[in-house]
């Protein structure tokens, strides 16, 4: 049980303290795809850690009540769960204590597949717009793209079967090829990175825990390092410049669902981070201190696995030296009452069952 402990307590310290530090680290921009990994990392690792956390309590509970003479197979160190869903503390503790487990199964179970659903309901937005858009609009086949009869310009990707890239003829007519083929960029960018998955999974978490800060601040800063994830990509082929007047050109575009535009994020914050320099110090400390909290969320539960492992064998042997102990006591007791005399085959078992019941530690 004290591997469940551990890994609750360090999904707590990370889903609290995660936002504010993160958030730091990444609201400049400096480097965006480290900083979405970093987010990603510390969603997931909480939602895992909690998720695990569950398991180990409902299987360490299962094995308890199948054999309930032997101690805890995940921990010998904290025996009053096990002993309250053994029934050691009295029926009515048993039976509050098991219905609490059944409920948080249950819950569980129904959250999964709350986000299960709200997933496949968001792919089947997107593979429907994706149809749409085929019908609807023309296929350029220079740009490989399927152009809408609309004036407001307008440029977004929706994934399907195919993805689709969509441009309004607004956006053909208002920039030149260069700007063009720069937006088009951008959204690629996006395909390739499959940051509707990541949106999807995101925006899923927060609607499920929307008082968990973590997932609800996750979801927003998650959208906005993959926008700009994308404009870095579309600025290594056409450059800051060429990008930043195209994002001007879109920045009055409205947002469709299920789409990923090049217009849909703040544009003034990514306009501004497009047209200032920072310098190559800043720039590396940033990755650095992003790394490190990636590594950290990364291999946090496995520590909190190991730490317990190492805790539950200190406890062990602990319980070893004091089984050791109180069967020296009691040999010698006994020893003394002159009761070795007349059962000498029956002392090693003796001696052992009572220090059993002697050096348990008491609760």
């Amino acid at each position: 049980m004290s591997s469940a402990v551990c890994l609750l307590l360090y999904g707590f310290v990370v889903a609290v303290l995660a936002p504010s530090v993160l958030r730091r680290y990444t609201r400049d921009g400096i480097a965006p795809r480290l900083g979405l990994t970093a987010w990603l990392c510390a969603i997931v690792s909480v939602a895992v850690s909690w998720a695990a956390a569950i398991v180990v309590i409902v299987v360490d509970i299962a094995h308890d009540m199948s054999h309930p003479g032997e101690t805890s197979i995940l921990d010998s160190c904290l025996l009053q769960l096990h002993d309250a869903a053994t029934g050691q503390y009295g029926a009515v503790i048993q039976v509050a204590l098991l219905s609490l487990a059944a409920m948080a199964t249950v819950a569980g179970g129904f959250l999964l597949a709350r986000l299960t659903a709200g997933l496949l309901r968001a792919r089947s937005v997107t593979h429907d717009h994706a149809r749409m858009a085929r019908v609807i609009g023309r296929h350029n086949s220079r740009l490989d793209v399927f152009v809408i009869d609309l004036d407001e310009p307008m440029a977004y990707c929706v994934a399907g079967k195919p993805d689709t890239v969509v441009v309004t003829q607004g956006v053909v007519e208002a920039l030149d090829d260069a700007h063009l083929q720069a937006v088009l960029a951008h959204e690629r960018a996006h395909l390739a990175g499959r940051h509707h998955v990541l949106l999807a999974l995101t925006r899923g978490l927060a609607g499920l825990f929307p008082r968990i800060q973590l997932f609800r601040a996750g979801a927003v800063e998650v959208a906005q390092l993959a926008e700009m994830c994308a404009d870095d990509v579309a600025a290594r082929s056409h450059g800051n410049r060429t990008v930043t007047s195209a994002l001007l050109v879109l920045s009055g575009a409205g947002e469709r669902a299920g789409a990923l535009g090049a217009a849909g994020t703040n544009v003034a914050a990514r306009v501004e981070r497009l047209t200032t320099n920072v310098r190559p110090q800043r720039r590396w400390a940033t990755r650095l201190k992003l790394s490190a909290a990636t590594t950290f969320a990364t291999v946090g539960p496995l520590v909190a696995m190991v730490m317990s492992a190492v805790g539950l064998a200190v406890c062990t042997a602990d319980e070893d030296q004091a089984t050791a102990l109180g069967s020296h006591i009691v040999a010698v007791a006994l020893h003394q009452l002159g009761c070795d005399d007349h059962h000498p085959h029956a002392q090693p078992h003796t001696y052992s069952a009572i220090a059993r019941t002697v050096s348990r530690p008491s609760h």
